[in-house]
């Protein structure tokens, strides 16, 4: 998952095309209701190549940084977490 700096619904959809052109195997999709405008992607065949993405969106004019997978669990103090 990617934090990122796309608001609007049609860049979004810009973003999708473009990145499933330039990236076959990666399929793509945005949460632009989330406060990080996250975008997931989800690679086919092989890992993700997260900083030729965000070298990618930083040439159509977008930010993107990688987002911590954490995942938060009941225990004794909210902040505790399992680190995938």
């Amino acid at each position: 998952m990617f934090k990122t700096n796309v608001c609007d619904r049609c860049d979004a959809n810009m973003l999708i095309e473009q990145i499933q052109q330039s990236f076959f195997n990666y399929q793509v999709n945005f949460d632009l209701e989330d406060c990080d405008r996250i975008l997931r992607v989800k690679c086919i065949t092989g890992t993700i190549q997260s900083a030729l993405l965000i070298d990618f969106l930083k040439n159509l004019g977008f930010d993107a940084e990688v987002l911590p997978d954490e995942i938060p669990f009941a225990g004794r103090s909210s902040i505790d977490t399992i680190t995938l």
